[in-house]
């Protein structure tokens, strides 16, 4: 009986074993072998870049990459605005990942005076407007202004002034900004680039008149927001994001908004010169702590 229970504890033994640990057949699993619904739930809480990465771990992680599912959550809610305003229609059956790829390129549309791109981080809907898509006193008159062609900007030019009395640049937006809160942005430099036996230089001979008075910033919304606000421009040589204002879009049944905004020193007493004018950008708040501001 003794042998018998011997026996009897033996099996028990055996068998618990192999209920837990399935003869060693569980400790072989690995992330490969989650199921794909699973692993797409884990990389929805990725941001895209991370998801990107992800997909090189195995076939499992790769093929969860691919989910509508978890590109849906990435794209701007208003995607289908966005793309019919950049593409001029909606491309149809294509996967939510094709979507986000062709909305996190730089974009351009209004006869390539105005970009756009979401970010790749935050899925923020970001926008530049190029000098060339701006209202400039005086732009026509080569006393005044020229377009200079440079490899600094995104728009392969920027507007420099050599010298002027009145001072004003007026610009708008028309465009389906998904609800968030946004900030405006001039992008100037004190100073012409150049280059040097291949070296970056900036030529700040003809910078003057900008620290007698402040330049003036606004921006007006068609819901009627507006902010102002004044600023003496003091950086010379370097590329610099001016904050023009911030505005609020909010819920509603329009499908785009307006905005205008304008940068002036209109006190004729003196003259100003050596600006350089880049573009205005429009950032979402969650974004604008990667410019360069003043």
């Amino acid at each position: 009986m003794g042998v018998a229970q011997s026996g009897l504890h033996k099996d028990s033994s055996s068998s618990s074993s192999s209920s837990c640990f399935g003869d060693g057949n569980l400790l072989k699993l690995g992330l490969g072998d989650l199921p794909e619904a699973c692993v797409a739930m884990i990389v929805a809480n990725l941001d895209p870049v991370e998801i990107c990465r992800f997909s090189k771990l195995n076939r499992a992680f790769r093929g969860a990459s691919w989910a509508d599912c978890v590109w849906e959550s990435k794209l701007p809610p208003n995607y289908r605005a966005l793309l019919e305003k950049i593409l001029g229609g909606f491309p149809e059956n294509l996967q939510k990942r094709h979507l986000y790829t062709c909305l996190s390129r730089i974009n351009s549309f209004d006869d390539g005076t105005k970009k756009v791109w979401i970010d790749k981080r935050t899925s923020g809907v970001c926008l530049s407007i190029s000098a060339k898509g701006l209202s400039i006193t005086g732009i026509d008159d080569r006393r005044y202004w020229s377009h200079i062609p440079t490899d600094e900007s995104r728009f392969s030019s920027v507007a420099y002034l050599q010298q002027i009395w009145w001072f004003e640049v007026d610009g708008e937006i028309d465009f389906p900004l998904p609800v968030g809160t946004y900030s405006i942005f001039f992008k100037l430099q004190l100073g012409r680039s150049g280059k040097w036996f291949g070296r970056r230089v900036c030529s700040t001979e003809q910078v003057h008149g900008w620290d007698i008075k402040p330049v003036r910033f606004q921006l007006w919304t068609e819901d009627g927001q507006h902010s102002s606000s004044q600023c003496m421009l003091t950086e010379r040589g370097n590329w610099t994001h001016y904050h023009a204002g911030d505005f609020v879009v909010r819920e509603s049944n329009k499908s785009s908004t307006k905005i205008k905004f304008s940068m002036t020193q209109i006190d004729c007493t003196h003259t100003k010169g050596g600006l350089s004018l880049d573009s205005v950008v429009v950032y979402p708040n969650s974004c604008k702590s990667q410019l360069k501001r003043f």
